[in-house]
């Protein structure tokens, strides 16, 4: 986060221009524009040293901004984590059909949860005329933040929730607290908990702290241990084999592919779920269904933000004024999840 200050002298700062780079090259702008749309007539050299001022300013040529000014944008851009993981479709389905009901074109990008990937992303879509972006949660580097707030780039913000910024998203440390205190409410007192890999994804580290206010509220919960996992499912199993020394009695899954692959190595290992132990998932995507049992889980409002998000770049491109809209997980009671056999 960027204290106040620092955010005041970013809004005070123009961003670079063609301009700038020029000078900082010691070329003119005609010569920039050749580098950055027709390379190959460029000597290397040259292009070399124009490359090293782009960096060193900044400088991200916006062909979006120019859409803006005679308000004909017609592309914006989305970067999510993965699109191997089926949380995110259902969202990005709806992003894409409101875009298309305003004859907006998107233009998708993934970053496999690097951050510094991220920004590469962000300044590609740029560079290929997105007026605008939409982005999943909050955690990112001080250099993404500080490129945003550099080049005012419209953006929405989804999957999670905060004030400091445009969001169409929810709490994910409230649903966790609620899908945990479900938990303890069924009986549960020795809990451990399958999350995501938390470094740089605020959704996990929320939904962690989510089970631990809730286990720390209760009068006798224990959260036994916790185990990072990629979402995927042999990982996932890997980690239930890490958590089931501890014997709980209910695994709180941080997303349903985790919950998923914990009961597939449970049953691998003649654990039954739920009599001998609990699991629960967190999104609701097709595969807290099909899974046997089924998972109890968090509902998130996939398509709901998906929408919002949409309406909510549109305006903000329009010139709009735009505020954050805040959605509720909602608990799904399936067969995975049943009091402790005494």
């Amino acid at each position: 986060m960027l204290n106040p200050q620092e955010g005041e002298e970013m809004t005070k700062k123009a961003p670079p221009t063609i301009d700038d780079v020029a000078r900082a090259a010691g070329v003119s702008t005609a010569t920039i524009s050749r580098a950055i749309n027709d390379p190959d007539k460029v000597a290397k050299q040259t292009r070399d040293r124009i490359t090293a001022a782009i960096d060193s300013l900044g400088y991200t040529p916006h062909f979006g901004a120019r859409a803006m000014a005679t308000s004909r944008f017609k592309t914006v851009g989305a970067i999510i984590p993965t699109m191997a993981n089926a949380m995110f479709a259902s969202g990005m389905q709806a992003f894409q059909e409101v875009l298309s009901e305003a004859g907006v074109t998107l233009l998708v990008a993934t970053t496999g949860y690097d951050p510094d990937a991220e920004l590469r992303q962000i300044k590609a879509l740029m560079m290929q005329g997105a007026s605008g972006l939409m982005l999943i949660g909050t955690d990112r580097p001080p250099e993404t933040t500080r490129f945003l707030q550099l080049r005012n780039i419209p953006h929405v913000l989804t999957w999670a929730w905060g004030e400091d910024g445009l969001f169409a998203g929810f709490d994910n440390k409230r649903a966790a607290q609620r899908m945990t205190e479900h938990v303890i409410a069924q009986g549960h007192r020795r809990i451990a908990m399958i999350s995501g890999i938390s470094a740089g994804n605020d959704r996990v580290k929320e939904r962690v702290a989510g089970v631990q206010t809730a286990i720390a509220e209760s009068d006798d919960a224990t959260l036994l241990t916790i185990a990072e996992s990629p979402y995927l499912l042999d990982p996932a199993g890997d980690a239930f084999d890490q958590v089931w020394q501890q014997q709980p009695t209910a695994i709180i899954g941080g997303s349903d592919v985790l919950a998923a692959g914990a009961v597939v190595r449970a049953r691998e290992r003649g654990v039954v779920v739920p009599d001998d132990v609990s699991i629960t998932g967190f999104d609701d995507i097709g595969l807290s269904l099909v899974s046997v049992p089924p998972l109890t889980t968090m509902r998130v409002p996939q398509v709901e933000m998906g929408r919002a998000a949409a309406m909510l770049l549109l305006e903000r491109l329009s010139g709009r004024t735009a505020n954050s809209i805040e959605f509720d997980a909602t608990l799904i009671e399936r067969g995975s999840l049943a009091p402790p056999r005494s």
